[in-house]
C-alpha cells in the first residue's frame, strides 16, 4: 500500500523528476573541472582527481548510512534537510583556498546528493500501486538527464567563469530547489519506530528473508558493472586509431545515452502491467544485440550509435524494473531495501569499470565485448535460478 491511496500529481512528480536530476547534478560537475582545479592550487592532475574518488566516496557513504533514515524519519522533513546541508557543502567547495578543504568538502558534496534516493522511495510510497512503476520510470529519467547534463554544463562554465563558479551556481540551485519542494513535496509517514542500530541491523534480515531482493541486486550488479565498463573503455576506443576522436567529440556521444533516460518512463508503466520479470529478458536481449553490433561493427559509426541507443535503453529496462519489483515487497521498509539495491548496483559499476579497463588492455575493443556478453548470460541464468526456485510473478 502507498502512503496516498489517490497517487502522486503530475506536478508532484515533474518537481520530483527536476529535483532528482538536479541534484544528482553535484555528484558529477567536480569531473570536466579537475584540470581547472589543479591549475588554480598548482597541483598535478592526479592528484586533483581526487576530489571525484571523494564526491563518489561520500556518495557511497550517505547511501549506506542516510538512505535507511528515510524509513524511520519524515521523507519530506530529511529531504529538506539533507539538500541544506548541500548547499553548505557546495559553498564550502566554491571558496576554498586549501586543496585539503576541496576535498572534505567534496566528500560533503556527494554524502548530501543522496537527496534522489530519498525521493525515490517517497514517491514510491506515495504512488498509487497501478503508477508506481511508471511514476519511479519518470523520476529516473530525471536522475539520467542529469548525470548526462551535468559534464557537459560544468565543463562550459568553467571555460567561461572558473571551476569555483560552478559550485557557487550549484549551491543556488540546490537553494531554489529547497524552498520549493519544502512549499511543494508531499509529507510522508514513517513506520519504523526502533532505533537506528536495529534499523541498520534489519537490512541483513530483508536480504536474507526476500529472495526478489537478492535477485534484483545480483542482476543490478552485472547490469551496473556492464554499462559503467562500456563508458570507461567507450572512451578509450573511440580515441585509439579506430576514431582518433578528442574529447569534445567523445563527449558527445553522451547525448546517445539520452535514449535510455527517454526509455524509463515506458519501461516504467510496463512494470506496472503483467509480469515485470519479463522486462528484464527484453534487456538482456537488448544487450546482447547491442554488444554484436559493437563487436562485428563498432568500427562503423552508424552502428556504433545504434549499439549507444540499445544498451542504454536496455540498462533502464533492467534497472527500472528492478526498483519497481523491489519497492512492490514491504513498503514500510522501502528506504532500506534502496539502500541495499543501490549499494550493489555502484559496487558493480566501480568494479565493470576496473574489469573493462583490464579486459581493454589485454585484448582491446573485442575481447572487452566477448567479456560483457559472458556477463550477460551469467545474468540469463541467475534469472532461470531464481525463476524456477522462486517463481513469484514478480
Amino acid at each position: 500500500m502507498s502512503d496516498n491511496s489517490q497517487g502522486l500529481s503530475r506536478a508532484d512528480v515533474l518537481l520530483m523528476t527536476i529535483s532528482t536530476g538536479l541534484i544528482v547534478a553535484n555528484i558529477y560537475y567536480c569531473q570536466p573541472l579537475i584540470i581547472l582545479i589543479a591549475k588554480d592550487f598548482k597541483i598535478s592532475e592526479t592528484v586533483a582527481g581526487k576530489v571525484n574518488y571523494l564526491t563518489q566516496a561520500g556518495y557511497a557513504v550517505g547511501l549506506l548510512l542516510l538512505v535507511p533514515l528515510g524509513d524511520m524519519l519524515e521523507r519530506r522533513k530529511q529531504i529538506l534537510l539533507t539538500t541544506i546541508a548541500a548547499v553548505f557543502a557546495l559553498l564550502l567547495a566554491a571558496t576554498a583556498r586549501h586543496f585539503w578543504l576541496l576535498q572534505a568538502a567534496s566528500f560533503l558534496i556527494g554524502a548530501c546528493s543522496i537527496v534522489p534516493q530519498l525521493i525515490l522511495p517517497l514517491a514510491a510510497n506515495l504512488s498509487s500501486d497501478q503508477e508506481r512503476g511508471k511514476n519511479i520510470g519518470i523520476i529516473m529519467s530525471g536522475l539520467l538527464i542529469g548525470i548526462l547534463a551535468s559534464r557537459a554544463l560544468s565543463g562550459s562554465i568553467g571555460q567561461w567563469l572558473t571551476w569555483r563558479a560552478m559550485f557557487f551556481i550549484a549551491a543556488g540551485i540546490c537553494l531554489l530547489l529547497t524552498i520549493v519542494m519544502a512549499i511543494r513535496l508531499p509529507k510522508s509517514r514513517p513506520r519504523f519506530n526502533g532505533s537506528y542500530t536495529t534499523l541498520m541491523r534489519s537490512m541483513f534480515a530483508y536480504i536474507r528473508a526476500q529472495p526478489v531482493l537478492r535477485e534484483a541486486s545480483m542482476i543490478n550488479f552485472i547490469a551496473f558493472a556492464i554499462i559503467s565498463g562500456f563508458w570507461t573503455v567507450m572512451v578509450l576506443y573511440l580515441a585509439s586509431p579506430v576514431y582518433h576522436f578528442q574529447t569534445l567529440k567523445i563527449g558527445l556521444f553522451g547525448i546517445a545515452g539520452a535514449a535510455g533516460a527517454m526509455a524509463a518512463p515506458l519501461v516504467g508503466r510496463l512494470s506496472d502491467k503483467g509480469n515485470p520479470r519479463k522486462n528484464l529478458l527484453n534487456g538482456f536481449v537488448l544487450q546482447i544485440v547491442s554488444l554484436v553490433l559493437f563487436y562485428f561493427w563498432g568500427s562503423n559509426i552508424f552502428f556504433f550509435i545504434v549499439g549507444i541507443l540499445l544498451i542504454d535503453i536496455a540498462q533502464q529496462a533492467i534497472h527500472v524494473t528492478n526498483q519497481t519489483r523491489i519497492y512492490a515487497l514491504v513498503p514500510e521498509a522501502r528506504n532500506r531495501l534502496n539502500t541495499i539495491f543501490m549499494s550493489v548496483s555502484f559496487v558493480g559499476a566501480a568494479s565493470g569499470s576496473a574489469a573493462g579497463l583490464v579486459l581493454w588492455n589485454k585484448g582491446g575493443w573485442a575481447l572487452f565485448c566477448i567479456g560483457c556478453a559472458l556477463l550477460v548470460i551469467l545474468n540469463l541464468l541467475l534469472y532461470y535460478i531464481f525463476n524456477r526456485r522462486y517463481s513469484t510473478g514478480n
